[in-house]
């Protein structure tokens, strides 16, 4: 039998998220720094055996039936795009929470495109990829590299890499799921209107820690209101990290329920998750690096 291929599937972080409008088709329009964790869920490919996907870990449950999951439509928009190609038997390590603004599901996925174009020799590069991961999901395509960038339009738009700083995190989800049709629908911005929020500020490569907290300060998740009034525990999540020693930065990640602090080490972070574990021992919490 063909060995095992195994990925991983690190959680998508939006540092910013500007909506800048809505297009007369409904999509919303959006720019974010768009970074990754070093760890995550993990993906496991068996080449060669009918296509299938089994899932447990952590979070499984709240995971949805096997057929919905992304990681089997992109396995299908892959084999619509390259026919005869091999497929295979997936099985997904769940580890991050759902519905939680990590991009957990669109991770899995680009990470079961990886293994389905290394189980094929194909180059990430190749359109195929490219064209499934756009048709699985927005937010898919940028998950397919896991470099940080700036993401735009409705997540197509995708800039070069920026080879950013690490940053110290702690990740907090309170356990509770949000939608984000939810959140937009909250928003209430009429198709083909501007946002009006206001302009990104400029992210450059190789910007020094100093100058890029300088710039996320002045940044927004533009989505927070909205989920704060749709879910008010997420501004408890707020309140208790911005308290943290040491914090610099605190933030709501996409449109889902999970926020981040920034610390200037490792130190600094785990007093803090020991202090939140100890208030709210049932919060999902995570300290990692992200770029």
């Amino acid at each position: 039998m063909p060995p095992l291929l195994t990925g991983r599937a690190p959680a998508k972080i939006n540092l910013t998220l500007h909506i800048t409008g809505r297009r007369p088709d409904g999509w919303h329009t959006l720019e974010s720094l768009v970074v990754f964790s070093r760890g995550g869920d993990t993906v496991t490919l068996a080449p060669g055996e009918p296509l299938s996907l089994s899932i447990e870990g952590p979070s499984s449950a709240a995971a949805g039936t096997t057929e919905d999951n992304l990681i089997l439509r992109a396995a299908r928009h892959f084999a619509d795009r390259c026919p005869g190609a091999k497929l295979g038997a997936f099985h997904l390590l769940k580890r991050l929470p759902v519905a939680a603004g990590l991009g957990g599901g669109s991770s899995d996925a680009a990470a079961a495109l990886r293994l389905l174009a290394r189980a094929n020799a194909l180059s990430l590069e190749d359109e195929r990829i490219a064209g499934a991961a756009d048709a699985t999901g927005a937010d898919v395509p940028v998950c397919l590299s896991r470099r940080a960038r700036m993401m735009r339009g409705i997540g197509e738009q995708l800039g070069p890499p920026l080879a950013l700083p690490p940053l110290i995190a702690l990740l907090v989800n309170p356990g509770v799921p949000l939608a984000t049709k939810s959140v937009f629908a909250r928003m209430n911005i009429a198709p083909g209107a501007a946002a009006g929020f206001g302009k990104h500020p400029e992210i450059y490569p190789d910007m020094p820690a100093g100058a890029l907290m300088a710039v996320l300060r002045k940044a927004r998740n533009d989505m927070e209101p909205a989920a704060c009034l749709l879910a008010k525990v997420i501004g408890d999540v707020l309140a208790v990290l911005s308290a943290a020693p040491g914090c610099q930065l605190v933030r709501m990640s996409g449109s889902g329920t999970t926020c981040f602090a920034v610390f200037p080490d490792c130190r600094f972070a785990a007093r803090a998750r020991k202090a939140i574990l100890r208030a709210h021992p049932s919060w999902w919490t995570k300290i990692c690096v992200l770029n």
